[in-house]
């Protein structure tokens, strides 16, 4: 874990994450983790764009995304 302070879940978080608190081994404090944690995505199309979108689903409070390329409008639905 990294040493960054742990921010506590809002009410709403709580709410919003309660069914994977469930799990034996995330729990309360596995959420908190995940918010405080930050994660850089290479390139953003294709499995990349899938993989942001379930981080911040699930939670991951910093998603930094780059992509070297250029984005192309015709084949947006595979970026984020």
């Amino acid at each position: 874990m990294n040493s960054r302070r742990r921010a506590p879940l809002t009410a709403e978080e709580k709410a919003v994450y309660e069914w994977q608190m469930w799990i034996s081994d995330l729990g309360e404090s596995g959420q908190q983790a995940l918010k405080s944690s930050s994660v850089l995505i290479s390139r953003c199309g294709g499995v990349g764009g899938n993989v942001a979108y379930h981080l911040a689903a699930a939670g991951v409070g910093r998603l930094i995304i780059a992509h070297g390329g250029n984005l192309k409008p015709e084949i947006g639905r595979a970026h984020v």
